[in-house]
């Protein structure tokens, strides 16, 4: 009787102990959910303000948010095409670690712009800006050259796959239509 006692009290702390432990798993995937959500969030206000920004204002506030649009849409483009790209094809690994590398450059221009659209001396900024346009059209042209050689990689792997598979087919299709004359007549005996 002790011994059954013993194995219902361990089964019942093993019980507790496993839902403990899928409560706190559940609420850390609910907070990186949120978390998650928020970001996005934060990020589509942000890019809303500064569409409305570079459209509505004119002189050296709007030129700063068209840089700061212009390099953060260009950068989350190629972010997203090189994450989805690496996931069919490992050998995009070395190219997520230099836009690693360059998105550092970028995000270091883009808090460079949002501090300098606080600047009250419009002329200091004014005189900044052939500078910025410059840094911002090398990142964005940089990001753009990974983002298409990724999309021209992927389309060229489709492209061999499809001649491959055409090639199979062609195979296929003259085998189907091979037929020697013996045939048909052996057929037709055996019935």
């Amino acid at each position: 009787m002790e011994a059954a006692l013993t194995i219902l009290a361990l089964l019942l702390v093993a019980f507790v102990a496993l839902g403990v432990y899928a409560t706190v798993k559940a609420v850390g995937a609910a907070k990186r959910g949120v978390d998650r959500t928020i970001t996005q969030a934060r990020r589509t206000v942000e890019d809303t303000t500064l569409r409305a920004k570079s459209f509505g204002q004119v002189g050296v506030a709007g030129e700063l948010a068209q840089l700061r649009l212009s390099l953060r849409t260009s950068m989350r483009a190629t972010q997203d095409a090189l994450h989805a790209g690496v996931a069919e094809d490992a050998s995009l690994a070395e190219s997520v670690d230099l836009f690693r590398r360059l998105s550092a450059h970028g995000l270091e221009l883009d808090d460079e712009l949002k501090r300098l659209e606080r600047e009250p001396d419009r002329a200091t900024v004014a005189g900044l800006l052939p500078k910025l346009r410059e840094r911002t059209q090398r990142i964005t042209h940089s990001a753009e050259s990974l983002r298409w050689a990724a999309r021209d990689r992927a389309r060229q792997f489709a492209d061999d796959d499809l001649d491959a598979l055409n090639a199979q087919i062609d195979i296929e299709a003259g085998a189907l239509r091979h037929w020697s004359g013996d045939e048909p007549s052996s057929q037709a005996s055996g019935a």
